[in-house]
């Protein structure tokens, strides 16, 4: 949890009546060091989609004081939801029913739909709720459900995350959020058992969270394998790989994934989080949509294309660096640390 999330309460405490707040010692279980915390009233939350992100996700909220209730298409996760004091619903439109505000986190855009659409859980949400989709999907893909939340008077958000399963336990995720401000304002106490508030930013309206959350990670996987190119070239010139690192790290080149994931990269990790086939879904939705409004995109193209061969060379497995290791197995090298 974000260091200053213990000052915010207070200070949204203390603007609330004393009616609209209780106190909650399960906060001192998150590592804020005040014990018992005085937040905002309790908000009712559906969460659907407890897997890695959505569990530790859910317990944060928990853990914060708000009144959980979750479901998931796997009935497994159930015991998991149980332990950290949620409240479970088997069947997807009760987990809806009577939350002020529900969040999705799915796989990718084609669950959403389903949950939200094929199990009858958009129309099971009170008019007056907010949908807040956290996601990782395609802006097309969340336009007509958006349209239909909102003909019901749903509040809906687009809010997918950066950070990954290490920040979703922390709570310290960032968060993308397109829709409109007046929404987000609403659910920002929500958000703040989950993210660093200072990283919850409005980048636009519905759609422009998902847009901006595709950027980022083209972004990303183009570092990836642009580092790996020039690594490969570097062992086979005879360059120690950690020395080049750290050179890299304070020069010009330094990027995100040379400074925070190159030496996962190095140790033999290929960030086995997320799967293969799920980055390749979003590198072919940010693709779509360059050719859809007609920008220049061949690095683009070219990601994409990478990693579209290294799924049908490894197949849906997971790891978000399969692509590099692709380029490993072509080159006959691996790039791992230095001999000591």
């Amino acid at each position: 949890m974000p260091a200053n999330a213990p000052e915010q309460r207070r200070t949204q405490a203390a603007a609330a009546s004393t009616a609209d707040v209780e106190t909650h010692p399960a906060l001192s279980s998150q590592g804020c060091g005040q014990g018992a915390a005085r937040v905002p009233r309790v908000t009712r939350i559906g969460f659907v989609g407890v897997g890695r992100m959505g569990l530790p996700m859910c317990a944060n909220l928990v853990a914060a004081g708000h009144t959980v209730t979750a479901g998931d298409a796997r009935a497994e996760a159930e015991q998991a939801v149980l332990q950290c004091g949620a409240h479970w619903r088997a069947q997807l439109a009760e987990v809806a029913a009577d939350a002020e505000i529900l969040i999705t986190m799915l796989p990718g855009g084609g669950e959403v739909r389903q949950v939200m659409a094929g199990s009858g859980v958009l129309a099971a949400m009170p008019s007056d709720a907010v949908w807040i989709d956290m996601s990782s999907t395609s802006p097309a893909a969340g336009r007509e459900l958006a349209a239909a939340a909102r003909a019901r008077g749903v509040g809906v958000l687009d809010a997918p995350v950066g950070g990954g399963v290490p920040a979703a336990r922390s709570g310290s995720l960032q968060v993308f959020a397109g829709g409109d401000v007046a929404v987000l304002d609403r659910c920002r106490p929500v958000l703040a058992a989950l993210a660093d508030p200072h990283r919850v930013i409005h980048v636009g309206g519905n759609g422009a969270g998902y847009t901006v959350k595709l950027l980022v990670n083209l972004l990303w996987f183009g570092q990836a394998v642009a580092t790996a190119e020039a690594l490969l070239l570097a062992r086979r010139a005879g360059i120690g790989l950690d020395v080049l690192r750290q050179t890299l790290a304070t020069s010009a080149a330094s990027t995100a994934f040379i400074r925070d994931d190159l030496g996962s990269l190095l140790d033999g990790d290929y960030l086995t989080s997320f799967g293969l086939d799920r980055c390749c879904e979003e590198l072919t939705a940010i693709a779509d949509l360059a050719r859809e409004l007609g920008v220049p995109s061949e690095l683009t193209q070219t990601v994409e294309h990478m990693c579209q061969r290294a799924l049908r060379r490894f197949g849906p497995v997971d790891g978000e660096l399969m692509a590099v290791a692709m380029l490993e197995e072509e080159a006959g090298l691996r790039l791992r640390h230095d001999p000591a």
